[in-house]
């Protein structure tokens, strides 16, 4: 039975656009770190609509999540899946942020010229549509496009917006801030399999267990798209979703979205679900979530989120300098109680990964320098994102800069946090930009990153150093902001902002050699400084505690005369078999049968290693090659391999018996 004028199937294509890099090329990695929730959402929409037969019996929907940041967007092959007169192929620009805005503009522009029926939604189009008078320019421009723009969330209305396409009775502009939808019986954001698997932990789901926030952050967009009225979902069906990614999927870690998890009035009887997860059906739930700065002091809230599997909390510090924190509206912070708020954390053992942002009208060279100095030394959160400050469309700060008439960028691509976007009275001529990357430089310095990891328990240790190696790699292998990145970016020649020029084969064949070589030789750099991070704060071993046991019983008897035969003898007392964990078998046979005979006990440093490579390249260079004592090239070769196989041994070991 046909329906909908003939229609048999719907092709329903949601897309998260990418952004253009500096030089035009769009941003895809080979594996994301952190997936789309709002693509799981819309997933989790559509397939309820489907199971419900919402559109009738006979029509087919085929559902297509892309995520630009890890795959590239077939354009050619979807424009060419309408041609079938009776399917219908509607394409979703989703969750489109401020700084993906421009893709986003030339990727409907494509869809159009096809005929393509597209609607866009996320914060800037919904964010830029509140707090502006009019139509923006840049969303009149979408609408002359005939791309349908919708404006707020849609929960209570997906399944009108799918059938007005259905019956080409697409509206140019629908408006639901206003209609602000109860999630508490809303279909919760699917996970799968076939898309997790284009990131780096393919155990990582997200779900918004809320939305809103009360506060009043002069940068924000959420509360303007989201209200400040926090909405929440049922806790009993959170927990029946994370039992059933489990058992079906392996999915057991997740990323609580909520832009204020503390503030949802659900959060106990959702931790209260998820430690019994844990504890009676022995499900390893783990999570990261974000809270304010004033949670500390919520009754239980800390202990029951360490017991349902909190790992990380990201907190909005934003600033040191109570200045700053006045003028944009972050009354909530209260800087001498920052320590504390860190402490009662870790002493749950929660890594604190804290948001700081540089750019404040009240910042100078001088006073960023001091505040950071205080955040690393005094404060000692474990991990820490800084950004820009900039005025993302929606915010009070850019309706206010508007109404000033101050200039900002007119390249909506920019708006990244990772560049300037404004005018700074204090910062000019790139101070802004150099004191930007300071601040990542020496927060993730070796010497911080070794006092992060010698005050973190056993339990955050493994999570802290994987983390250490994530952001490192970020800012100095792709330089790119950590929560913006990926894993080793790829880039198609063709796949280039319009008036960038399209390079010849040749040309960006040469381009990419050059840029792998660069990468693969910063990533060497990263791997070899987390190498030493890790000899130097890595914990003893079941062996070398013993024999140290040995050792000072041994000294005490010989009141102070200590030979080397004492030593051997200590070290021979002491042989102990590792303690069976419950880790994967195939790690768990190769560390026992293998790691003895591969043991680095007595190495807690690399800079004899380094030290022997400099002295080897400066022969080299002067072509002293038979200077060169080739035995102990090899023999540092075999050192590098065991130190280099070890360290990944002890991360995938460590993470294995440390889940949280």
């Amino acid at each position: 039975m046909k329906t909908y004028s003939g229609i048999k199937r719907l092709q329903l294509y949601l897309i998260k656009p990418s952004r253009y890099d500096d030089d035009g090329y769009v941003v895809r990695h080979w594996r994301g770190v952190l997936p789309s929730n709002t693509l799981a959402c819309l997933a989790g929409l559509t397939e309820d609509l489907r199971q419900k037969k919402a559109f009738g019996p006979s029509l087919k929907i085929k559902l297509h999540l892309l995520d630009e940041t890890v795959e590239h967007i077939p354009v050619g092959r979807i424009c060419r899946s309408h041609r079938n007169r009776h399917t219908k192929t509607v394409v979703c620009l989703a969750g489109v942020q401020t700084n993906q805005f421009p893709r986003a503009v030339d990727l409907a522009r494509e869809f159009r010229h096809a005929g393509l029926t597209v609607m866009i939604g996320g914060f800037h189009v919904s964010g830029a549509l509140e707090l502006s008078p009019e139509i923006p320019a840049e969303v009149q421009e979408l609408l002359d496009l005939g791309v349908t723009v919708v404006k707020g969330e849609v929960e209570d209305t997906w399944g009108d917006l799918l059938r007005d396409t259905l019956t080409d009775n697409l509206e140019p502009l629908y408006d639901f801030v206003s209609r602000k939808p109860d999630l508490y019986d809303q279909p919760l954001p699917i996970v799968r399999k076939d898309y997790l698997r284009k990131f780096v932990a393919s155990n990582f789901g997200t779900i918004d267990c809320g939305r809103g926030c009360p506060f009043e952050c002069g940068f924000c967009t959420i509360i303007h798209v989201q209200g400040r009225k926090v909405r929440y979902r049922s806790a009993e069906r959170i927990a029946a979703a994370v039992r059933d990614n489990y058992l079906q999927r392996g999915v057991n870690f997740y990323f609580f979205t909520d832009d204020n998890f503390a503030r949802n009035k659900n959060w106990e009887p959702i931790f209260d679900l998820l430690i019994h997860l844990r504890e009676k059906e022995k499900i390893p739930v783990s999570f990261m979530m974000q809270a304010d700065v004033l949670s500390w002091k919520i009754p239980n809230f800390i202990e029951k989120a360490r017991r349902a599997g909190c790992l990380n909390v990201f907190i909005g510090m934003e600033s040191i300098n109570p200045d700053n924190l006045k003028a944009t509206g972050k009354n909530q912070n209260h800087v001498d109680e920052y320590p504390q708020l860190i402490e009662a954390y870790r002493s749950r053992e929660i890594s604190v990964h804290a948001s700081y942002i540089i750019g404040f009208p009240n910042d100078t060279p001088e006073s960023v320098r001091r505040d950071l100095d205080y955040l690393e030394n005094e404060v000692r959160p474990d991990h820490v994102s800084f950004f820009m400050l900039m005025p993302l469309p929606g915010s009070k700060d850019h309706m206010e800069m508007v109404r000033r008439g101050e200039w900002m960028n007119p390249d909506y691509n920019l708006y990244d946090s990772d560049h300037p976007v404004t005018r700074h009275p204090h910062l000019k001529d790139g101070l802004w930009t150099e004191l930007y990357h300071e601040a990542w430089h020496s927060f993730y310095s070796l010497e911080n990153m070794k006092k992060v990891l010698q005050r973190s328990s056993q339990r955050n240790y493994w999570n802290n150093l994987v983390r250490f190696m994530w952001c490192k790699n970020s800012i100095q292998t792709e330089k790119r902001h950590p929560m913006m990145c990926g894993l080793f970016q790829l880039k198609k020649r063709k796949d280039r902002r319009p008036g960038y020029p399209v390079q010849g084969w040749w040309e960006f064949f040469k381009m990419r050699i050059k840029e792998v070589s660069v990468q693969l030789v910063r990533m060497f750099g990263v791997v070899r400084e987390m190498q030493e991070v890790w000899l130097q704060t890595r914990q003893s071993t079941q062996a070398e505690r013993l024999i140290a046991q040995e050792i000072n019983r041994i000294c005490a008897t010989a009141r102070g005369s200590l030979k080397l035969a004492d030593i051997q003898l200590a070290h021979l007392r002491t042989k102990v078999q590792l303690p069976s964990l419950k880790v994967p078998s195939k790690l768990r046979l190769f560390w026992t049968k293998w790691y003895p005979a591969l043991s680095i006990n007595k190495v807690y440093t690399r800079q004899d290693l380094d030290c022997f490579w400099q002295a080897m390249a400066k022969r080299w260079n002067e072509r002293k090659w038979f200077h060169i004592p080739l035995h102990r090239v090899f023999g540092t070769l075999f050192r590098e391999a065991q130190i280099s196989l070890l360290f990944t041994l002890h991360i995938l070991y460590g993470m294995a018996t440390n889940p949280g």
